[in-house]
């Protein structure tokens, strides 16, 4: 983006025909004329705040002379590019339309959100929260039943838990000792539910079958789930409330907004693909 090219040497001609800034710079700031057309201060800062993020960490000497190599570039094949056509008129038409939607709904989302409807939406969204039962599990996966009651025989005889998932579990835990870490009802598959459910803490179950295999497991422990406090929430909730205000601004503008639209049947839509037609 920022390779130096013949437009260079014009860029820096340019600027140190320039007169030296007499006043505080401002986004008006004339920073180079191209053929009598100004190039400022606010254009480039413009282009600025729109990088990629590979190139914001540049250093700020480096992205102001690429932005401004690169708008000197842009303004002489604009000057030289005659009538642009009904594709560039079409595409420039769409792009000022999107680019100042834009605007204003990052107007909209920049409206202090009230800290009485981040409450109102926390409590809303917690309301019917019935408190359930988490679990800390760990099990030991193999392939048949025989398996598993060998190991629940070595483990009646004091063998370590961790160390028989490692060696013996075909799990994707069995690396980390069989350890599931916390999960809540639903999480898992009914029957292993249904046998954690049953253990108390430190207990080891009997074979459990599922669709992977059978399973020997142990519960680590448990606790009630608890609602997120509100602010561990609020990010997350300032975030839909602000969605909300821009949807309901669209809808309120839209409905205010005198439509016409062309019915469906009027027009064939399989015309969106006739790029022809931009040629005429």
């Amino acid at each position: 983006m920022f390779k130096r090219t013949s437009f260079a040497a014009l860029a820096i001609a340019i600027s140190t025909t320039l007169p030296a800034f007499s006043q505080v710079p401002d986004a008006q700031t004339v920073v180079a004329t191209v053929n009598g057309q100004d190039i400022t201060l606010g254009n480039m800062i413009v282009v600025r705040r729109g990088l990629p993020e590979q190139y914001q960490s540049l250093p700020d000497d480096v992205l102001f002379q690429g932005i401004l190599d690169q708008l000197v570039q842009q303004t002489v094949l604009s000057q030289n590019a005659g009538e642009p056509d009904l594709a560039t008129r079409l595409l420039i038409e769409n792009e000022s339309r999107a680019m100042i939607a834009s605007s204003v709904i990052e107007k909209i989302a920049a409206e202090p959100v009230a800290e009485e409807a981040i409450q109102a939406a926390y409590e809303t969204r917690f309301a019917d929260l019935e408190p359930g039962r988490e679990f800390n599990a760990s099990h030991i996966l193999v392939e048949s039943v025989e398996e598993a009651e060998a190991l629940i025989a070595e483990l009646t005889e004091g063998a370590d838990f961790a160390e028989l998932a490692k060696e013996k579990s075909m799990g994707p835990s069995g690396p980390n000792g069989g350890l599931l870490g916390w999960f809540g009802t639903g999480m898992m598959v009914k029957e292993f539910e249904d046998a954690v459910v049953e253990l108390e803490v430190g207990n080891t179950s009997g074979p459990v079958k599922t669709q992977f295999g059978w399973h020997v497991i142990m519960l680590n422990d448990s606790r009630m789930q608890e609602a997120p406090s509100l602010d561990m929430m609020r990010d997350e909730l300032t975030a839909e409330l602000q969605n909300t205000n821009i949807e309901k601004r669209i809808a309120d503008l839209t409905s205010a907004a005198d439509i016409d639209r062309m019915e469906d049947s009027e027009i064939d839509a399989a015309l969106l693909r006739n790029f022809d037609l931009l040629n005429n």
